[in-house]
Parts: structure tokens; sequence; C-alpha cells
């Protein structure tokens, strides 16, 4: 059987990619690595088989068919230097690490046409922001049932997509806002507890802006893809921090060729990777999508001021999306 080294084991995506693999029949075996930081020879589990979690150097990514990175940018970049000085394994990369080499080709299985060829091989597979492969899941289904002229989208992001330092900076603010004691300000340089950000204060490591044109990216290449939907009209988008944990959450305009309208879109967009709520049901939320995969959509509703036009809302587990993802192309390499 092959094996596939998955580099930053215990953060929150390595977990999620652990969780796939212990619940499905993979057809490889995952070989713990971890990250920079943390202490190896930890003895641990995957699904039911005890394991333990190697150290970050050569010898365990030997006979490795493929590497996953998701860890640190530190571990990434480590593991891609040792690659490089060996004859190398191919990468999946979960975090964006590896997106600006030469060679990386931008994935997302969810997305592409599962009758197209095979994919081309490359030595770098980076997995699409978690974010686009949710709208592209939507407005390539909607384009091609029901042709959209145009479409407007807020998305509101959650702290895991900074990891888990992401995510305790925003328990430690609200714990310390509640406390009346000075906040953390080490990922958003700014509160965010309690708050929704347009911006992150100027000493943000990582500007919201950045990630929006990351988000833009990636979603214009995966509405390009061939298959059905393809062409979809590139949307206006505005991402906005929220301060929630894990999920990320859509609200779309979206204006149609000619409105179908919502009982014909209900049972148009449902698919294996989409899961649709009828009107007369709950919305999805972000809590109640954790630990999904694919996407949720529902509360459409026309647009009272253009008869042309609906709102949807959509949620998306970004971890488990990402990780879904991720195991997909390691399915298609073995």
């Amino acid at each position: 059987m092959n094996t596939i080294a998955l580099i930053g084991s215990d953060s929150l995506l390595g977990r999620e990619v652990r969780d796939i693999v212990a619940t499905s029949a993979p057809a490889f075996d995952l070989r713990l690595v971890a990250d920079t930081g943390e202490q190896p020879g930890a003895l641990t589990r995957v699904g039911d088989e005890p394991t333990v979690v190697g150290g970050l150097d050569a010898g365990s990514l030997i006979d490795a068919r493929a590497i996953f990175l998701a860890g640190s940018a530190e571990s990434s970049r480590k593991a891609l230097e040792l690659l490089d000085h060996s004859s190398g394994a191919t990468v999946i990369d979960l975090t964006g690490a590896a997106e600006e080499r030469p060679e990386a080709r931008l994935r997302a299985p969810l997305v592409e046409d599962p009758d197209a060829e095979a994919p081309i091989e490359t030595p770098v597979h980076v997995i699409a922001h978690p974010a686009a492969i949710a709208l592209a899941l939507f407005l390539r289904r909607l384009h091609a049932q029901d042709p959209v002229r145009a479409s407007v989208i807020q998305i509101f992001a959650p702290a895991s997509e900074h990891g888990a330092p992401g995510v305790e900076e925003l328990q430690n603010q609200t714990i310390s806002l509640l406390s009346f004691k000075p906040m953390p300000h080490a990922i958003f340089d700014t509160q965010l507890s309690f708050s929704l950000l347009a911006k992150y204060g100027d000493e943000a490591p990582v500007p919201l802006e950045d990630a929006e044109l990351r988000m833009e990216r990636h979603l214009a290449s995966l509405l390009a893809l061939p298959g059905e939907g393809r062409d979809a009209p590139m949307p206006s988008l505005r991402l906005l921090q929220a301060p929630v944990f894990h999920g990320y959450s859509f609200s779309a305009w979206v204006e149609f060729e000619s409105n179908p309208g919502v009982d014909t879109l209900e049972s148009s967009l449902a698919t294996d990777s989409i899961e649709v709520r009828s009107i007369d049901v709950e919305p999805p939320t972000n809590v109640g999508q954790a630990g999904q995969g694919g996407i949720a959509v529902g509360a459409i509703q026309p647009d009272r001021n253009n008869p042309d036009a609906c709102w949807f809302w959509i949620v998306a587990d970004n971890l488990r999306l990402t990780a879904e993802n991720g195991v997909a192309v390691a399915r298609q390499l073995v």
C-alpha cells in the first residue's frame, strides 16, 4: 500500500485529514510527521490504529508517495527544502505555502470535471482556498442550470483560517474583555471579539486584503475549469472577518438572465456536494456545517426590488473542505 506523509499532523488541518482517512477507505497509509515546535515520538492514533508521530527530517519522508503540507509556514519551508535536495515526492499543499513555485498547480477535485482526462503530472498540487472552492461549487452549478448574469457575494471568514493561533486569539480576546484585561493582538492587531472587521490592524502579519485577493484569484481559475457551469461570470466579492471560530458563511445576491423561481432553484442546485435547505426548513449555519463536506445552501429568497435576482445563504466548513479536496488528490495519485 502507498504511504503518504502528513506534516503538521496535530494542526487543525492535519486533524481533519486524519479524520477523513480514519473514516474512509483512502487506499493509502498515513505517516504522521510533527510540525516544527511539536515534540516527535508521541503515540497517537489514526482511526483504530496506533501510530508514532515522526520528526520532520529526510528519514520521515523516505518512500512517501506524496506529502501533505498542513502545518506552519516554517514546517512547510523545511519540508520543501528537504524535498528539493532529494529525489522528492509529490506535494499536496493545504496551506498555500508552495503556491508561488513555478511547478505548482491549483487543485480542487470537488469542482473539477470528473469526466476529464487524468490530471497532468505535477510535483506540487496546491489546494485552492476553501472559500473559492465553496463559491465555485455554488456558481458553476447555478450557472449550468439557470444562466447567471451577475452576482455580489459577502464572505464572512472564521478565525480558524489562521490556524490554532487565530482560534486561540479570538478565545483569549473574549476572555480578556469579560475579565477587563488587555487583549492579545498578534494575529488580527485589533479587537475581533464581538466585532466584524473590514480590515485588520496595520501590524497584522497577513492583511485581510491579501486573503481577499487570493480568494479572487483562485475563484477565477476554478470558474474557468472545463466542465459543467464553465465560465460562470466572476462575482463581486467583499471579505469580512467574523468573530466566529470555524466555518465560512456567504451572503450571495445573484441576478439571472431569467429568474427560474425559488422552487426550481431549490431542486436544481442539489448535488452530492451541495445540500439545499428549502424555505420551510431552518437555514444552514456554520456551526451546523462543522465536520460536513461540501457546502449547504438555504434561505433562498427573491429580491423584492429586482425580479431577476435572488438571495442565497451558503455555509462551508473551511477545514473540512480543504482536507477533503487534499485527500481526493491523494487518492488520484495512488
